[in-house]
């Protein structure tokens, strides 16, 4: 259920994994305007997988640099282009608004024969153990009866889903009101570059779009202006824009309003019903990681219900999706939550901070590399590991299982998680009984000559690397045991489809 980024990231990897999916929404069409903007490393690496990262490349805006304004003037500027060069195929940060990038996979899922029901809403389901029975309604009133091995709530924070799971989304709302503007507009922060006015106790930023003049405003809505939200327009907020950034816009394609929330689901699952996306968890726009964290919830549900559809895999398997999830969500949630604070706080340490502190140190601390490297890895959600999960196994070098695979541009291994299969990687050379066990069990190995940018990465010489179908280390032995490597499999009931 719902065909936002989530629901059909989650239709599409299913679809390519041979699952049939129905795709359900309300809305009688597409999104036309949206509030999420940034599209993570992370997310670009699931989509390469997919063959469709470069079209969203090409599409999208990579923001070159971060400026920081304080009373009417430009106070920093970070470059954060290459922020993440060496620990990515995809260093920088892009802008690609959501919905452009839901026509994007709408078109990709078509080309599969796979289209969303619009106009259909879920009135209710039941969950007898061995499918899930569902009635839905179209826009024309009349109900329809269907079944489903599993259903998949991406149906946003109202979730009718979550409602009739009664599982709890404890959290709250932020009292501050924000508004979002589509401009067309010219003035010093029209650069292509992500600006941000750290003045008072408000939240305004400018982000850049692809075309000339083209921007995203994102901003606070001061107290007295809030009081009539239902009537308010782009005139009425506009003043801080102009006068402490300088935009001068000449046109305004749209203008919203909204409410920030933090909350998490109690639950992620329960039988065989799911959760993904802002029907499980939602959190301030900080960093750009809503739309991120929910691709990432569909990437991690869909392989593993494609396991066991198509190849009976054991129920630890769709019982590890919580378990991975939900904890990288509320420290998520909690991490956004205290950053948000700090941008509103309207205290007297925190203004400090914002308009002084800040813009004087950012600038020599991201010459760093150690900090760049940390703020990429937060940020991009690389450093997102599944550490404690029950599908999580040993240690290689500076690898654990449960961390995403390092990416090695002179490898080129990302290249070989195109497959969507489990597969085995050693850097170096596989002794013969690795190789043997793998034919044996049409179980993809891939070997890649040993290099110093393998050991920069972390990785250990000739040491085995079992990687998930979402490009995650599952097992990492520095032995390249045959015995362990079996043992992972037959622990956890899990099963290989043919490479």
């Amino acid at each position: 259920m719902g065909a936002g980024p989530t629901g059909l990231v989650l239709a599409l990897w299913l679809t390519h994994l041979g699952v049939h999916v129905r795709l359900i929404d309300k809305a009688p069409e597409p999104g036309t305007t949206s509030r999420a903007l940034a599209v993570q490393a992370r997310t670009l690496e699931f989509y390469q997988q997919l063959g469709l990262a470069q079209t969203i490349v090409e599409r999208g805006h990579k923001v070159a640099a971060l400026n920081l304004w304080v009373r009417g003037a430009r106070a920093a500027t970070v470059p954060i282009e290459e922020m993440g060069r060496g620990l990515s195929p995809f260093p920088f940060p892009l802008i690609f608004p959501q919905d452009e990038h839901e026509r994007l996979l709408i078109e990709r899922l078509g080309a599969f024969g796979v289209f969303v029901e619009r106009g259909k809403e879920l009135m209710g389901f039941e969950d007898d153990g061995r499918e899930v029975r569902a009635t839905l309604r179209g826009s024309d009133g009349v109900e329809e009866a269907c079944s489903a091995a599993y259903l998949a709530g991406c149906d946003g924070a109202r979730s009718i889903v979550r409602a009739v799971l009664n599982v709890g989304f404890p959290g709250g709302t932020y009292d501050h009101l924000f508004y979002v503007a589509d401009v067309q507009a010219s003035g010093p922060p029209m650069n292509g570059e992500l600006h941000v006015d750290l003045d008072d106790a408000d939240f305004l930023a400018v982000f850049p779009l692809q075309g000339a003049g083209r921007a995203r405003l994102i901003g606070s809505v001061r107290d007295a202006a809030a009081q009539d939200s239902a009537h308010l327009k782009f005139e009425d907020v506009q003043d801080r824009a102009i006068r402490n950034l300088k935009v001068d816009v000449q046109r305004v394609n749209w203008f919203s309003t909204y409410r920030v929330h933090h909350r998490v689901a109690h639950a992620f699952s329960k039988g065989r019903a799911f959760l993904l996306g802002d029907a499980a968890h939602i959190h301030s726009p900080v960093g750009g990681q809503g739309m991120n964290t929910g691709i990432g919830d569909a990437v991690n549900l869909a392989w593993k219900l494609a396991s066991v559809l198509k190849e009976k895999s054991g129920a630890i398997l769709l019982a590890s999706y919580e378990a991975e999830r939900i904890g990288f969500a509320r420290r998520l949630v909690a991490t956004t939550d205290r950053v948000f604070a700090g941008v509103i706080n309207p205290g007297t340490v925190a203004r400090f901070v914002r308009t002084t502190l800040i813009p004087a140190i950012a600038p020599g601390l991201f010459t760093l590399p150690r900090v760049r490297s940390f703020a990429f890895r937060t940020v991009s959600q690389i450093a997102v590991n599944y550490r404690g999960s029950a599908l999580s196994s040993g240690t290689a070098g500076q690898v654990q299982g449960g961390d995403r695979l390092p990416w090695v541009d002179t490898a080129g291994n990302f290249a070989a998680l195109a497959t969507l299969k489990w597969q085995v990687h050693i850097y170096g050379a596989p002794n013969a009984g690795v190789a043997a066990f793998c034919a044996a069990r049409s179980l993809q190995l891939q070997q890649f000559p040993w290099q110093p940018a393998c050991d920069a990465a972390g990785l250990l010489r000739d040491a085995l690397y079992l990687v998930r179908p979402d490009g995650y280390v599952a097992l990492a032995d520095p032995e390249a045991s045959t015995q362990k490597l079996a043992q992972y499999f037959s622990a956890r009931a899990l099963q290989v489809s043919p490479g």
